[in-house]
């Protein structure tokens, strides 16, 4: 089909004079209740529409103009060519739209939809609708953003103009930050797009570290030779909790052992549930002794030592860590801290003692993921902290490296299943990770769970902390309360709900787009785990 819009802009002074003229004659009749008026209902709406008509003009400076709306429907048959304008003039009316057919005046019509400017007498009398300057702005047809940034990746296509959508989310002249929000139901296509992410993002050289709890990352991370970290009764890979990394802090900074204790009463809320001042207290003090049994102190030159062979300091390894068992035979010696000693008799000779080993793991290659399925359900939270700790520290090593963290299913860490310590340690990395050359990436279907603590404070500061937020197709539930936390319009509430597996509402910046995403046939196939042969290649290059 073909669509010509004219717009014919009226003096306002002649419009004010009609509209007063008319209001009083109306607004007399109204008065005097004059029922020999059949019309009487649509005269009083008109009363209505003439008095805010008139306002707009003199309070609001809108202006008026007539709008004129034609359509041209093609067809190769009659029978077809009947159905297509039974269902546009449908459409139309759904929306509240009156249409008219050009019965005998198809040729001004069509005269009219050519690139002429040519408006028809005979058709204005009868298509006319009169419009303000704000409702006039809205007709304006095809408007969509267009997102290309020059060094992006690309992601996929406008749903609306089919432009191509690329995003460079380290553009700090653009973007206050490189943080991600990634939220849809199940199937919806949120797991296959931080995926084709992964692997473009990974052409680039850029580091990638992935919080893996479902098991979905094996087959990406062997094809592009990554190193897999798995924690779990059946694995031979370790991370000791209490280990100090020299990277933990920043050149020039101080204080190890004092960001390590941080560090821990959060994780030790997961275990030991939610600790009180009091509780606090003592178990930084049995912290403390812990390290001082290993010769470690708040004075970081007690982190290093002095190298036989160069004689230079060197940090110390990790077997000359403390681990969860020094600490267990601490808390033993104390009345006081008898409950803790036995809250962590799991971790350290029961069904968790994965947990009491020195860390064995070698973290350098441009992508690590991080396989928590085996610990379950009820224990996934602890290693999703062990392993977001060891690599934030990951994230810290060189600020000038371009890096990326995923964290998926992140409601476990930020939701009321967490607590407050846990959840503000995540926080962090999403507020100053920008700083140290750094992205985050919140992956989830929970919504609800991730505003369930605390009121939702902790969800909220995430969602507002990441310049990017990927909207895939979610329940209407979830709709509602991710409506309370971020700017969704009504018709976008609409669009996420009806959205397709593997099309997204993206809020780039300032942008809302619909988009689709897009991969190629070998992209497909590293993602899906399938094998790759020779014509694959051959089909890719041709595209």
């Amino acid at each position: 089909m073909n669509i010509s819009i004219f717009y014919e802009r009226q003096d306002p002074y002649k419009t004010i004079k009609d509209l007063t003229y008319h209001i009083g004659n109306v607004g007399v009749e109204l008065k005097e209740k004059n029922q020999n008026r059949q019309d009487i209902d649509i005269a009083a709406f008109t009363y209505q529409d003439a008095k805010y008509i008139r306002k707009e003009l003199q309070v609001n400076n809108e202006d008026i103009y007539y709008l004129y709306l034609y359509i041209i429907i093609y067809a190769k048959e009659i029978k077809e060519l009947n159905f297509y304008l039974d269902k546009i003039e449908g459409i139309a009316q759904s929306k509240g739209i009156q249409t008219k057919r050009a019965n005998f005046r198809q040729e001004e019509l069509f005269l009219s939809c050519l690139p002429l400017m040519e408006n028809n007498k005979i058709l204005k009398e009868v298509g006319k609708r009169n419009i303000l300057t704000s409702g006039l702005v809205s007709t304006y047809p095809f408007i969509s953003s267009n997102l290309f940034d020059e060094e992006g990746i690309f992601v996929g296509t406008n749903i609306y103009n089919n432009s191509l959508v690329f995003i460079d989310k380290y553009k700090t002249q653009k973007y206050k930050n490189a943080n991600i929000c990634i939220f849809g139901t199940s199937g919806a296509g949120k797991s296959f797009y931080t995926k084709l992410l992964i692997l473009r993002y990974h052409l680039l050289g850029i580091k990638q570290y992935i919080i893996d709890p479902d098991r979905e990352y094996d087959n990406l991370c062997r094809e592009l030779g990554g190193v897999q970290i798995k924690i779990g009764p059946n694995s031979n890979t370790f991370i000791n909790i209490l280990e100090i990394r020299e990277e933990s802090i920043e050149d020039g900074e101080n204080g190890y052992l004092v960001t390590k204790i941080g560090r821990l009463i959060g994780f030790f809320n997961l275990i030991f549930g939610e600790l009180n001042e009091e509780e606090k207290a003592l178990l930084e003090e049995k912290l403390i002794e812990t390290y001082q049994l290993k010769g470690i102190t708040f004075d970081d030159n007690s982190l290093y030592n002095k190298s036989k062979k160069t004689n230079k300091k060197e940090f110390k390894k990790s077997e000359q860590m403390p681990i969860l068992e020094d600490l267990y035979h601490v808390l033993e010696k104390d009345k006081k801290t008898k409950k803790f000693h036995i809250k962590l008799l799991p971790f350290v000779k029961g069904s968790m003692k994965y947990f009491n080993e020195y860390t064995n793991v070698e973290l350098k290659n441009d992508l690590i993921v991080a396989d928590v399925y085996d610990l379950g359900e009820e224990n996934l939270k602890y290693g999703m902290f062990v392993c977001a700790e060891i690599l934030w520290d990951k994230i810290k090593e060189k600020r000038e490296e371009k890096k990326t963290i995923y964290l998926d299913e992140i409601w476990r860490l930020i939701g009321v299943t967490s607590n407050k310590d846990v959840a503000s340690f995540i926080y962090k990395i999403f507020k100053t990770i920008r700083k140290y050359g750094g992205s985050s990436v919140a992956i989830t279907q929970d919504i609800s769970d991730i505003f369930s603590l605390e009121g939702g404070v902790y969800g909220k500061s995430i969602l507002n902390n990441s310049s990017i937020k990927t909207f895939f197709a979610l329940e209407e539930e979830n709709i509602k309360i991710l409506a309370e936390y971020s700017n969704l319009s009504e018709k976008e509430k609409i669009e996420i709900k009806s959205l397709k597996r593997g099309e997204c509402l993206m809020f780039v910046g300032e942008d809302h787009i619909l988009t689709k995403i897009e991969a190629s046939k070998i992209e497909k196939k590293i993602i899906e785990g399938e094998e790759l042969n020779e014509t694959d290649f051959d089909s890719d290059e041709q595209s």
